[in-house]
């Protein structure tokens, strides 16, 4: 089984001794992230609905960096800063994902590295080989008749 490191810009840069992502055989490893800016590298949002989607905005980041999407995502791990917040994210969560949806843990976690993060995602996705050459094959295609 084959493995490769994943990184893009379009999701922030880690603070600390680990990667965004990797990719090892049909699975794909995304990092604990939050809301994040990948611009900036700030905090956005001031309440869970906003961390929420910039949240799930840098996991689909980090995902499509290796051609897939939150659909292929299989295990999802939440870290809530306060659990009465569960309801709220879950709305958001909701919509963003959609059925079947990944098994998932959420959990209360104390996420003071990061002052007013009120969320941390990681999660598991499973892209078929096959799948992801017939992705990149359709985008070379694509990037081929926008030249001519």
């Amino acid at each position: 089984m084959s493995k490769h490191l994943i990184q893009t810009k379009q999701a922030p840069v880690p603070l600390g001794a680990y990667s965004q992502g990797w990719r090892a055989g049909d699975f794909i490893f995304v990092t604990g992230t939050g809301p994040i800016d990948p611009a900036s590298g700030e905090l956005v949002g001031s309440d869970i609905e906003q961390q929420t989607e910039r949240t799930i905005d840098n996991i689909a980041a980090i995902l499509a960096a290796d051609g897939a999407t939150l659909n292929e995502i299989v295990k999802v791990n939440v870290h809530l800063s306060d659990t009465s917040l569960f309801a709220r994210y879950n709305a958001v969560y909701a919509k963003r994902f959609t059925r079947p949806y990944p098994v998932r843990t959420t959990v209360g976690s104390n996420l003071g590295h990061t002052p007013g993060m009120l969320i941390e995602i990681d999660c598991i996705a499973y892209l078929e080989a096959e799948k992801t050459e017939r992705r990149a094959a359709r985008k070379s295609k694509k990037k081929a008749s926008r030249r001519k």
